[in-house]
């Protein structure tokens, strides 16, 4: 295993929560200090080839991947375009987490959702849907992700208790259900009956 591959494919997955030397040498099975010599033949692979647009930082104690400061204008570009205006499926499903049980970290986000968020987490903070409330106390020290002036404003609340009752929601959804398993029914139906034996 190529332990630089390795390391980037890690930080990649743990998107801006990063990893500390600890958490990636035991990943890894080696020491504190091989971790470290790596992370730092990294970051100088970073640094030394302009092609790539990641750069390595530290923050707080934990390593992360960030785009490089010259490419800060296209990224902006693409959070503000036509390609970003509608919310995906998964950055959709993540905001309602995030308004529903803030504050809470990524890993909460992920365990409820089921799949790995960090995608859909980096768009919704682009585009100042979801900011940081703070850090967790404790090894890692995880932000903590909770919804902005801006998702309040955007969706029209005045205060998160005016977000829809989860129950409300539910009945809507089932109703969706029992339609669309009528309607199947019906066509089912249908076509027995014009069915030529």
């Amino acid at each position: 295993m190529d332990e630089l591959a390795a390391i980037e494919a890690l930080l990649f997955v743990a998107g801006d929560e990063g990893l500390s030397l600890e958490e990636i040498s035991v990943l890894l099975e080696c020491s504190t200090q091989q971790v470290y010599q790596f992370l730092m033949r990294l970051q100088k692979e970073y640094e030394s080839l302009t092609y790539r647009g990641l750069m390595l930082i530290e923050v707080g104690n934990q390593y992360q991947l960030a785009t490089k400061k010259e490419y800060a204008d296209i990224i902006k570009k693409y959070a503000v375009s036509p390609l970003t205006t509608n919310l995906s499926q998964a950055a959709l499903e993540t905001l309602a987490i995030i308004a529903y049980k803030q504050p809470l970290t990524r890993m909460e986000i992920d365990e409820i959702r089921g799949v790995q968020t960090s995608g859909a987490l980096q768009k919704l903070t682009l585009r100042g849907l979801v900011e940081s409330k703070g850090r967790v106390e404790g090894p890692g020290r995880a932000i903590l992700y909770g919804t902005s002036a801006y998702f309040m404003d955007y969706f029209g609340l005045k205060d998160l208790d005016d977000l829809p009752e989860i129950t409300d929601l539910e009945t809507v959804n089932n109703e969706k259900e029992s339609d669309l398993f009528f309607e199947r029914f019906n066509q089912q139906f249908e076509d027995e009956k014009n069915r030529v034996y």
